[in-house]
């Protein structure tokens, strides 16, 4: 299809002409000839330069030959060279030659280009011009004539800055007139709004995005509206206004970036894709088509929630301000769409996200804030010690909170657990250095990076250990709360990382399972039965009872237990003869209950009594209702009805529901000496 390309490059192009005619003048001044007494037509014919003058005058179908070969009429003619009219068709798209103007609308707009040419009723030499003449055509509309010294130039209704033509031979007389031979084609103002008009409506059909990937200065533009997936949005209805930063202007901002961006495929993280989105969004005004007569200054709100742009006034034209301190500079103006206009602008305008992201890139990540920190370094040094990969998670991407604890936190953490840790190299088992990862991811958040703004008072956060820390906020000083009974204080707050932001903090965060692992509650009877090896059958008893006796001795209590051991109810196992060779063996409703008579009489309801309160010959009446007597002397002895006491071989293990003391005997109360027929005490 055949259609008018933008005017002003085919006007830029008729500017040279001039140049390329001035080659060859010479050779073109040899084949005229003055006072030949031919026809106007018949003299262009006989010239060689003036060959696709005669081709337009008959591929215009006008009469136009007839006319100019009337020997009765009079004209003055400006007759464009053969590089004219190359120029001319060299700025139309279609155009290759004047035989492709062939539809009757093309014909008639070649014939109302050349009758532009063309006075009526005079043969005007040049020396009856004057400078600033203005001429009516057989168009209809008027050349301005222009002298300098002895150089002719003629003006048609081309923009001023466009250069007039000049007469470069003059003078060449015909029987119906004269001829001045010029090194432009004159255009009217009726060709220039036709041209105009097909170019604006051509522009006009394409879409915002349709034009961008045509504009060879846009390609990156192009480029990353595909990447970041905004072709259809930028192809919908708008309508939009969009400054549109030419490819120098993203290479700018690719080199500001660093060398870790040389291209926009290095913006291949999910981070990295959003903000090219924010980007491109931040040049978009949705809803409206803002042309350049429609600027005023002041803020503009973008496509980008929440983010404007400033459109600044400076000397009669306009800058665009973003966040950053350099304004763009508006390149080129109403690029007009279907769906909205365009302005070419000379930067990549930044909101606040994309200086921030540039800010980032110059930030270090955690590990290596720390590591640059003097006053870090034993907590640099418990990460690497915990053995965990907790330096690599660190280092990534995060976002992370961390609260750092002080070299001077770190020794008094070791000087409160004892003898035995020295430095963090004594975290040397594994048991050790899986307790020092509990404590170092106490101390981290992650999937945020909060920084003391976004922290509030009674505000709890979970840690990546798995337990919450609280933030208690006193004096505009940030306190942290961990399990134990003292706060950490934040001594320097908001150190912004490239992963997140760390606050140092004067003490070592401590969560309620390291407690636990350091400080293990005090189990109740049953669980420090449970505990001891040597109190198996002790164990095994109370469940092969089936009493209830499990329960009843991890009640509030208090109580005192004799507890005996393992060789203890082998003993009495054996004793009891072949038919109880173990504890299962008490089987049957009635050895049940015997079995839970021998236990409960272990044990005394009500106190919690220590050795050291025991009185020699003290009597001590059990849950089974029967009493047992202490024996002071050497060490303490237990007497209960058989013939034999018991010793207390450990006494004093505390319970939290009371007291055990390890004996090396099963005490049998007379209820079962009486039942099992045992030997006992008259």
């Amino acid at each position: 299809m055949k259609k008018f390309i933008r005017l002003k490059s085919m006007l830029l192009l008729a500017v040279f002409t001039f140049f390329a005619f001035s080659c060859e003048k010479n050779d073109d001044n040899n084949d005229v000839e003055k006072d030949n007494g031919n026809t106007i037509v018949e003299t262009a014919q006989a010239t060689e330069a003036l060959s696709s003058l005669v081709g337009a005058l008959v591929q215009a179908d006008a009469g136009l030959v007839e006319a100019l070969s009337n020997e009765d009429a009079t004209y003055t003619v400006f007759a464009p060279t053969n590089a004219a009219f190359e120029a001319l068709l060299g700025g139309l798209e279609g155009f290759d030659s004047l035989e492709d103007f062939d539809t009757d609308a093309e014909k008639a707009l070649l014939a109302k280009i050349l009758t532009y040419h063309v006075v009526a009723d005079i043969a005007a030499k040049s020396t009856d011009l004057s400078d600033g003449q203005m001429i009516a055509t057989l168009q209809g509309e008027e050349v301005t004539v222009g002298i300098d010294g002895e150089t002719v130039t003629i003006k048609d209704k081309q923009p001023a800055e466009t250069a007039a033509a000049t007469v470069v031979i003059p003078n060449v007389e015909a029987n119906n007139g004269v001829v001045h031979v010029i090194d432009q084609v004159l255009l009217p103002q009726e060709i220039l709004d036709a041209l105009s008009g097909e170019d604006e409506m051509e522009e006009e059909s394409k879409n915002l995005v349709e034009i961008v990937v045509e504009t060879e200065a846009l390609s990156i533009l192009e480029a990353a509206v595909i990447k970041a997936g905004l072709v259809e949005t930028l192809s919908s209805e708008g309508p939009f206004t969009v400054f549109a930063p030419t490819d120098d202007a993203f290479v700018a901002l690719l080199e500001a970036l660093g060398d870790d961006y040389n291209g926009l495929d290095d913006f291949d993280t999910e981070a990295e894709m959003m903000l090219l989105k924010d980007i491109l969004l931040y040049h978009v005004i949705a809803g409206a088509t803002v042309k350049e007569a429609d600027l005023a200054p002041g803020a503009v709100e973008t496509a980008l929630a929440g983010n404007s742009i400033e459109v600044i006034a400076s000397g009669d034209t306009f800058v665009i301000g973003d966040a950053s301190d350099v304004d763009a500079t508006i390149t080129g103006t109403d690029i007009m769409a279907s769906n909205g206009v365009a302005h070419t602008i000379n930067k990549v305008l930044l909101p606040q996200s994309a200086i921030d992201f540039v800010a980032s890139l110059s930030l270090q990540t955690i590990v290596e804030i720390a590591v640059a920190t003097d006053d870090l370094s034993l907590l640099v040094g418990a990460l690497q010690q915990a053995d965990a990969g907790l330096v690599e998670t660190l280092s990534g991407d995060g976002p992370f909170t961390v609260f750092a604890p002080t070299n001077a936190a770190f020794v008094a953490l070791l000087e409160a657990l004892g003898d035995d840790y020295n430095s963090l190299a004594d975290f040397d088992t594994d048991d050790e250095k899986a307790l020092l990862v509990k404590v170092l991811t106490y101390h981290v958040v992650a999937g945020t990076a909060a920084f003391s703004t976004d922290l509030s008072n009674g505000q709890k956060i979970t840690t990546f250990q798995g337990e919450e820390v609280g933030i208690n906020i006193k004096n505009n000083t940030v306190h942290v709360e961990d399990a134990t009974d003292e706060n950490a204080s934040v001594v320097i707050p908001d150190v912004e990382a490239s992963n997140g932001v760390v606050h140092v903090i004067n003490k070592v965060l401590l969560p309620q399972e390291v407690l636990d692992l350091l400080n293990p509650p005090t189990p109740n009877i049953v669980g420090l039965a449970q505990s001891v090896d040597d109190l198996s059958l002790l164990v095994d008893a109370l469940i092969q009872a089936d009493a209830g006796l499990v329960d009843v001795l991890s009640g509030d209590g208090p109580f005192t237990v004799f507890a005996p051991t393992n060789a203890a109810f082998a003993d009495l196992l054996n004793t009891l003869g072949d038919d109880y060779n173990s504890l299962a063996d008490f089987d049957t409703a009635e050895e049940k209950e015997w079995l839970a008579t021998i236990l409960t009489y272990h044990v005394v309801a009500g106190a919690a009594v220590a050795s050291g309160d025991l009185t020699d010959h003290q009597e001590l009446v059990t849950v089974q209702g029967e009493s047992l007597f202490a024996l002071l002397g050497d060490g303490v002895r237990i007497r209960d009805r058989s013939t034999v006491d018991a010793d207390v071989i450990l006494a004093n293990q505390m319970a939290s529901n009371g007291i055990v003391h390890v004996v090396n005997k099963v005490l049998l109360p007379q209820a079962i000496i009486d039942a099992l027929g045992l030997p006992g005490r008259h």
